[in-house]
């Protein structure tokens, strides 16, 4: 049986943790000057991936 690979494009995006997996905020490499403080500071946060996608992460990332 051949090796498990990881698709490295979701071992980017996405990290495990005790509790599922982690994914970054999106709109937070350009364009910075123009939106709010407030908004950039909420983007800051690392997101919980939801329920319903972490089946598809799984089988995207076998090691992880």
């Amino acid at each position: 049986m051949p090796k498990l690979k990881t698709k490295r494009a979701a071992a980017k995006r996405f990290r495990k943790t005790a509790n599922g997996f982690k994914r970054g905020q999106s709109h937070r490499r350009h364009i910075l000057t123009k939106k709010p403080s407030k908004r950039k500071r909420q983007l800051r946060r690392e997101m919980h991936v939801s329920e319903s996608d972490v089946k598809r992460i799984k089988q995207c990332l076998p090691n992880a």
